[in-house]
């Protein structure tokens, strides 16, 4: 994901999909999240691989967006997820908590003559709301020590409106990774969710498993946890 980490929590990771979640091990110490995914940013000129998240092209490709024609990226890293989005003819409003990431994100955009169609903004997952109503909510590998996933799932869910699509996309822990604690499998999604989705029609809650290459050349195999769930129009 590439989300950095708007999230407050400071994590996000999200834009581009290359991840093996070594990425969600680092934190310790970090006084804020801001501070957090500033510094991871400044490490590498690029973190992401600059394509959108694959389970969001899956899950989003091909629909075409209806009356209500906004988006929310939540942890919108480098800004890939809000510029494919933005290509298939939504409104996007992409946060992190980084402004080190939302100004590559921005140039990016710039670069991809969609930068009117997307409204970035620096907010802490952790303690900002978004407004209700977007047809689209996008939570793309929400990891992060300092923000707890089931919370930043409600505040995704909070923002969907009547008819709208919710889509939330996590790691699935496997072996005994040491952010365990922030990964999640669908049950734990789902009984995150409890209650909160007794309104909504689940389209898909599942697990996918998808290749990766490594920045050491090496193939992987990583399992992502999968939801997508519509609101029901009152």
């Amino acid at each position: 994901m590439e989300h950095s980490g708007t999230h407050t929590s400071g994590g996000q990771h999200g834009d581009g999909g290359n991840h093996d979640g070594g990425a969600h091990t680092f934190g310790a110490g970090a006084e804020s999240a801001e501070q957090l995914w500033d510094d991871r940013y400044r490490e590498q000129s690029r973190i992401w691989s600059g394509r959108p998240n694959p389970q969001l092209v899956v899950e989003a490709a091909g629909s075409v967006p209806g009356h209500n024609a906004t988006a929310l990226d939540l942890g919108c890293g480098e800004g890939a997820d809000a510029i494919w989005l933005a290509q298939q003819g939504w409104a996007v409003t992409a946060v992190d908590v980084s402004a080190v990431a939302l100004e590559r994100a921005s140039a990016h955009a710039a670069e991809s003559a969609v930068a009117e169609r997307i409204s970035f903004q620096r907010q802490d997952l952790a303690t900002w709301r978004p407004d209700t109503g977007y047809g689209l909510v996008s939570s793309q590998y929400l990891h992060s020590p300092l923000l707890d996933w089931r919370a930043s799932a409600a505040t995704a869910a909070g923002a969907v409106a009547p008819g709208g699509t919710l889509l939330v996309v996590g790691h699935y822990p496997q072996g005994q990774h040491p952010a365990r604690e922030t990964f999640y499998t669908p049950e734990e999604l789902a009984a995150a969710l409890d209650g909160v989705l007794d309104a909504w029609t689940v389209n898909v809650l599942e697990t996918r498993e998808r290749f990766v290459t490594g920045a050491d050349g090496e193939s992987r195999t990583l399992v992502d946890t999968v939801l997508r769930a519509t609101r029901n129009k009152r």
